[in-house]
């Protein structure tokens, strides 16, 4: 009665980890391939040593990607990002196509905006628009 009381207790102890522990833990690093497997030019991110920057070019036959850190360019191992604070937005511009010399059409182009441009304020500093 006493042994299979003990494997019992080893059996439930072993599924409590499994739920506790290995599951959540396994569903992190799934995120986080999804995660890298998403960065694309344009992402403003935070490597796993806390560096901010906006990745600049990404080598997936190196696995390595190229931040732009305020005008410094930095080469990091793809998995050093430790997270993307904003991704690259998609702008919605609207151009008008003339058919006919009475009739308008308008349509809808998605232009993803891959670099921010800074301006110069008269102080020196630079702005991020």
């Amino acid at each position: 009665m006493g042994s299979t009381y003990t494997i019992f207790m080893f059996v439930l102890l072993f599924v409590m980890m499994y739920f506790f522990m290995i599951r959540p833990q396994r569903k992190q690093q799934q995120q986080h391939q999804e995660m890298m497997n998403n960065l694309k030019k344009g992402d403003e991110v935070v490597t796993i040593g806390r560096l901010h920057g906006v990745i600049d070019s990404i080598n997936t036959e190196d696995k390595t990607v190229t931040l732009d850190c305020d005008g410094v360019y930095l080469v990091f191992d793809i998995n050093a990002i430790g997270r993307v604070l904003s991704p690259a937005t998609t702008v919605k511009t609207e151009k008008k196509v003339v058919v006919d010399e009475n009739k308008e059409t308008t349509t809808e182009e998605d232009n993803s905006t891959e670099e921010k441009s800074e301006d110069v304020e008269s102080t020196g500093k630079h702005t991020i628009v």
